[in-house]
């Protein structure tokens, strides 16, 4: 059972993040009203209430203030001040403020213990640039909140489990961010959170950053050199590190369970495959039926989940914007959250 609240931070209000937060209230509402998850929304209140009149939702959700004494399983918390009327789908500065102060909120409250994870919907990062906060995304935002420099982002669907040793950050640049110390601290944290996700005994893989892991130096040295060292000292260390596995067959070995996570060298390589297999397309229009897959940034002092798509501001307030990547990622803040206190216990 859920003793503290998730914050369920908003994104860009403009984008499809009230939508799918109202529709994920209505689909969790038997859990909700027996107390077994608590969810407290931190955003735009307009933005919610609008929402839920598009979409003819008769649930219930009552603003708090962050200092109140208790909250009621589900409600809301107001970001920032209202200001010109944030329309969906149209990009401004009030958007991006609205993305950032949510998740500031959020921060605070989780670091201070009253919610237990932070759950976040998509942002713009044009509109959080414009609205003068200069971050390529969430989770180096996240970073500077919480004063934590060396994070992870780690990618799930199903049992597609992939973390990356870089993410936004140009395709030539890659290969100086493989250094021995980034990619031990991305395995070391790949594990602990597959542990606290309850797989006793994690078998990890390290994927090649060059084709053929390099073809005995004939296309790059880095896994030979960076890469091939580091596994075999975390492998005297104890862990079941294997690698580094040619990028063309690791994650088809991951698919069919021959591991339980992979360590992408960059946001490509580890993006494509989880959201392939995440993202589900109507043949007929050509359409996504259904988007599955969620961000989890490790190696924060809290927890962290998020919806793996964007903002869809072409979809925004139209009422078709699906909500399961957005329960799944309540679903994985709960199981991390809960596998944090049993190791503290």
């Amino acid at each position: 059972m859920t003793s503290r609240h998730l914050a369920i931070t908003m994104g860009d209000p403009a984008g499809i993040g009230p939508e799918i937060i109202v529709k994920a209230c209505v689909g969790l509402k038997e859990r909700i009203a027996s107390g077994d998850l608590r969810l407290l929304v931190i955003g735009s209140g307009a933005a919610l209430d609008g929402a839920k009149a598009a979409l003819g939702s008769a649930v219930v959700i009552p603003e708090v203030k962050a200092d109140d004494r208790e909250w009621p399983n589900l409600c809301y918390l107001q970001a920032d001040t209202e200001g010109d009327p944030i329309k969906p789908g149209v990009l401004s500065a009030d958007g991006g403020r609205f993305a950032y102060k949510a998740i500031e909120q959020g921060v605070r409250l989780t670091q201070a213990g009253r919610t237990s994870a932070i759950v976040t919907a998509p942002l713009n990062k044009e509109a959080l640039n414009k609205a003068g906060y200069h971050f390529p995304g969430h989770t180096e935002m996240l970073a500077h909140l919480t004063g934590v420099r060396g994070s992870v982002m780690l990618l799930a669907h199903g049992n597609m489990r992939v973390s990356h040793v870089s993410t936004h950050v140009a395709l030539e640049d890659v290969p100086k961010r493989l250094t021995p110390e980034r990619l031990r601290l991305v395995i070391d944290l790949t594990n602990d959170a597959l542990l606290r996700l309850g797989i006793a005994k994690p078998k990890i893989a390290i994927a090649a950053l060059n084709p053929h892991a390099g073809e005995g130096g004939l296309f790059g040295r880095q896994d030979i050199d960076v890469s091939a060292p580091t596994i075999a000292k975390a492998v005297a260390d104890g862990l079941d590190i294997v690698g580094p596995v040619p990028g063309d067959t690791v994650f088809v070995k991951l698919r069919a369970g021959q591991f339980d996570a992979v360590v992408a060298m960059y946001h490509d390589q580890g993006h494509i495959p989880v959201k392939l297999l995440g993202f589900q397309v109507d043949p007929a229009t050509g359409r996504w039926q259904e988007l599955s897959g969620v961000n989890i940034t490790l190696g924060l002092p809290i927890i962290r989940t998020s919806v793996d798509h964007g903002t869809a501001f072409d979809i925004a307030g139209k009422g078709i914007a699906n909500e399961h990547s957005l329960i799944e990622a309540i679903d994985y803040a709960e199981r991390l959250a809960a596998g944090a206190a049993a190791s503290k216990s």
